[in-house]
């Protein structure tokens, strides 16, 4: 609880310098590129046109899942993973991409994931919107069901936060974790009921244990905001597993960087 305690310290002392370096490192992303900024809308166009070429062209997926385009189901569960797929990822890089910060500056170690992970929010958060947009010009215009959204972006925020501490920490510390981390995002994205439908397994032990997922649990809770309209506190049981798994993460994060934090600065020296 200490160390928890000062973390939090940290972070509000350095809340400026987060904010900034958030900025720079959004900046850093698209810096050089001939159109810049509108590749944190082309690339994830481009990739949910081939998710739906394949789909419903290549495999004939039916052309409508609960009342609502495929299209459209599609991209409300793939506008977060983009978010969840650069975290599982460039979240594990966060330390060693900024080592400078630590053996030059010796700016907090806790809060180098964060200022990154909320570079990759504000691009989620522009793709939320699109992602609105779309819905309205395609005649399904969000309904009171859209306010429980910042729910979720709030619980996928502070669960990807927790991963990026305790996952860059240990690949720090360790290569090897992070190309295992790496190597295990493919199967993440299959596994997690991004472009199928999980509740659709008919063996009821298997589908609850992939409902435990964390990413399944947000993939899910943003498609009932657009497309199944349920409500978070409909669904307790989910809520309750995330919950105490979000909670068993953030405990190993802040154990990890308790043992780990003294040794950091010599590793990256």
């Amino acid at each position: 609880m200490k160390e928890f305690i000062n973390i939090i310290k940290e972070h509000m002392q350095y809340g400026q310098q987060i904010l900034k370096l958030a900025k720079a490192d959004l900046v850093k992303t698209y810096r050089g590129a001939a159109l810049g900024w509108t590749w944190a809308i082309i690339k994830p166009a481009v990739t949910i046109f081939v998710y739906w070429f394949a789909f419903s062209i290549g495999l004939r997926m039916p052309s409508q899942v609960s009342g609502f385009p495929y299209f459209l189901w599609l991209i409300a569960g793939v506008i977060p993973w983009f978010y969840m797929s650069d975290m599982i990822t460039a979240g594990t890089d966060t330390i060693r991409k900024y080592s400078y910060l630590v053996t030059k500056m010796k700016f907090p170690v806790a809060t180098i994931p964060t200022f990154v992970n909320l570079s990759k929010f504000m691009v989620h958060l522009i793709l939320v919107g699109v992602m609105i947009i779309i819905f309205i010009i395609m005649g399904y215009p969000p309904d009171v069901y859209i306010l429980q959204l910042p729910f979720y972006m709030l619980l996928m925020f502070l669960f990807f936060n927790a991963w990026s501490l305790f996952a860059s920490l240990l690949s720090t510390m360790s290569k090897d974790f992070g190309n295992l981390v790496k190597s295990m995002v493919t199967a993440v994205f299959w596994l997690s009921g991004i472009l199928w439908n999980p509740a659709s397994i008919q063996i009821e032990w298997l589908r609850k244990l992939l409902m435990i997922n964390p990413v399944t649990y947000l993939t899910t809770g943003f498609r009932n905001c657009f497309i199944d309209k349920v409500w978070f506190w409909e669904q307790p049981q989910r809520l309750l597993y995330f919950g105490i798994i979000t909670l068993v993460l953030i405990i190993a994060a802040i154990w990890t960087y308790r043992r780990l934090k003294k040794e950091i600065p010599d590793v990256l020296g």
